[in-house]
């Protein structure tokens, strides 16, 4: 275990990433009514959030042989809660809301396996072995009663790993997913489509690189947050090498969404589903027939919010897990 990262280099959008990006978003026909949703919010692409990311314990760690960036604030005594990296994120898209959520918790968050500044290859890119492998976090930190978060790529681990238990495990209080796949058939946006559906666009994606892709997510996930520049930098350089591993992920959709949608039936933990109301990667239909799906269930959905809500509705959000939290004690 290691108490430091590795410092990355600062790195920004190119021109190139903008003109590959711009390029996609000529053929993405949700593009306009978020254009004017931004529009409405005063949203403006040259004025961060804010201005500088607060600092996040990171650390790495060596499980299943591979080397994981993980955060850690210890909170003896209060209920812990563990964070799991979106794409095409990776845990540092929790900054505005770490020091608010470690004030109350004994607080985790990781990198997935392949994802964020985590190593890993194609043998992690399918929801099952996402969701054996917090199987293992879990048990390396011996964590127990947790509240598990996951938006985005961390819904199906977290949902895998309940289901497959049978819906019960020792280690799991409560559960907190939203804004990503795990229900059939999924409802998604036209990206999505394209990369799950297409080896050519597959083949586009690889070729533009992650930087393109880090810059089309900010321009279809966001309606209210604008990322500074240390967020985007840590996002690129995560993702810069590994487009045709990512791309996996998406190929192999169909088939670990077969694997997990037929483990919800077994789901009786406590389930918060959170969702941006105005989500274009994977749409609010997604949510609601979750949570008719999830007999123990809650929806909560955000307002003018778009796919990357716990920073688009960083305050809210942060509101809606702890009230939770205290709530499911």
């Amino acid at each position: 275990m290691s108490d430091g990262m590795k410092t990355q280099p600062l790195t920004t959008i190119s021109t190139m990433d903008r003109i590959n990006t711009s390029t996609l978003m000529m053929v993405t026909p949700e593009f306009p009514r978020l254009k004017r949703l931004r529009a409405e919010s005063g949203y403006q692409a040259s004025k961060p959030t804010f201005p500088t990311l607060y600092p996040l314990p990171l650390k790495s760690v060596k499980l299943n042989g591979t080397t994981i960036r993980y955060a850690h604030s210890p909170a003896e005594g209060k209920p812990t809660l563990v964070l799991l990296c979106p794409l095409p994120q990776s845990i540092q898209a929790y900054a505005p809301i770490w020091e608010g959520l470690a004030e109350h918790t004994n607080l985790f968050a990781y990198d997935l396996p392949g994802f964020g500044h985590s190593e890993g290859g194609k043998e992690y890119m399918n929801f099952k072995a996402q969701g054996e492998f917090l199987g293992t976090f879990i048990e390396h930190f011996k964590i127990e009663d947790a509240h598990l978060l996951g938006p985005d790529i961390g819904m199906p681990t977290i949902l895998y790993h309940v289901g497959s238990n049978n819906g019960n495990t020792n280690n799991v209080k409560s559960i907190l997913v939203g804004d990503g796949p795990a229900i059939e058939p999924s409802s998604n946006g036209s990206i999505i489509d394209k990369m799950v559906y297409s080896a050519f666009w597959r083949g586009i994606m690889t070729i533009a690189g992650g930087g393109a892709l880090v810059e089309a997510g900010n321009r279809v996930g966001y309606i209210n947050y604008v990322p500074n520049t240390a967020e985007i930098s840590d996002y690129k350089n995560a993702y810069s090498k590994r487009m045709s591993t990512i791309l996996e992920w998406f190929k192999g959709y169909p088939k670990s969404l077969a694997q997990v949608d037929p483990l919800l039936k077994h789901i009786q933990t406590p389930t918060l589903i959170f969702w941006g109301e105005d989500d274009e990667l994977l749409k609010l239909d997604n949510a609601q027939r979750l949570h008719e799906r999830l007999s123990n269930s809650t929806l909560h959905v955000f307002s003018h919010c778009g796919h990357f809500s716990y920073q688009d509705a960083y305050e809210e959000f942060q509101k809606m897990v702890l009230d939770w939290i205290k709530d499911h004690p």
